[in-house]
């Protein structure tokens, strides 16, 4: 609620620390980059707003549609591009469901971090460590996998997940929407943080492409969609910068927005000045080119 003292609480500085992001080249002969990246929810996107959901079970369906349908036809779809992405799972899809989990990794695509039950990461929350940890066990006796990358479930960040993603070994995270080209972050107590890839807006294909009984809205055409994405693509480039996606399969993996995709994805294949990435990849040159400006 809006009052006098609610109002005086807000800081007068930014919200974020950290300087600009560097201009370092990228890897040779590239002159721009795609960070392509998925968020594989399940049911839990349903279930991390309301657990009440778990008894709704046409609710469930759309989340339980990844594991059946949506998850294997773009993995299909990443075999027959050649395309290497990173997959950032929840601690419960991969619980729920293991041989979904277990197909990404045969497939050699990356595994990032994406908290236990998609719970959105508030301010003084009390399951941030919680989360933290559930998603780093199962991750590590699911899969084997200890992550380097993490996105935050709903895109949101507070001071103790930036901090906590620190101690517990994450070497880059890929949630915050003030930038086009990777950087690092700062902790409040000015010590280093992660490499933040961040995220383009627009190639958030839940907004653009997803409605249900809880969230009403338009499902944009192909046309409209190719138009946001190519546009934004080619003025990236333009700038030398970087796009993020944020696709999920339980959205991109359905038949029209598979199309999409794929003709999508084609056209930023014949762009022949754009690597195309994961995040690890993209992290690590960062971390490279940082060390060497040191």
């Amino acid at each position: 609620m809006l009052d006098s003292k609610s109002l005086a609480g807000i800081p007068l500085r930014p919200a974020n620390a950290a300087a600009a992001a560097p201009i370092f080249p990228w890897p040779n002969p590239y002159g721009s980059a795609m960070f392509l990246s998925f968020d594989v929810d399940a049911e839990s996107a349903w279930t991390g707003k309301d657990p009440s959901h778990a008894e709704r079970l046409v609710t469930m369906s759309f989340g339980g549609f990844e594991a059946r349908v949506g998850t294997p036809k773009l993995l299909e779809l990443m075999d027959q591009l050649g395309l290497r992405a990173t997959f950032f799972i929840t601690g419960w899809s991969v619980e729920a469901h293991p041989a979904m989990a277990e197909s990404i990794m045969r497939a050699g695509h990356e595994i990032g971090h994406h908290g236990f039950h998609h719970l959105t990461p508030d301010p003084h929350d009390p399951f941030i460590q919680e989360e933290l940890e559930r998603g780093f066990e199962v991750l590590k006796r699911r899969l084997g996998v200890a992550p380097k990358g993490y996105r935050a479930p709903s895109g949101e960040f507070c001071e103790e997940l930036r901090s906590s993603l620190v101690r517990l070994g994450i070497t880059y995270t890929s949630s915050f929407r003030d930038d086009v080209r990777p950087y690092r972050h700062v902790l409040a107590n000015g010590a280093p943080g992660t490499i933040e890839l961040p995220v383009t807006a627009s190639y958030d294909d839940w907004l653009l492409g997803l409605t249900n009984r809880f969230s009403p809205r338009p499902i944009f055409p192909r046309e409209h969609v190719l138009s946001i994405w190519k546009d934004e693509l080619d003025e990236t480039r333009d700038w030398g910068a970087m796009v993020t996606t944020v696709l999920h399969p339980q959205c991109s993996g359905r038949p029209m927005r598979l199309r999409l995709l794929r003709e999508f994805l084609q056209y930023a294949q014949s762009c022949p000045d754009l690597w195309i990435a994961t995040g690890e990849e993209i992290a690590g040159h960062f971390a490279k080119h940082e060390a060497a400006a040191a």
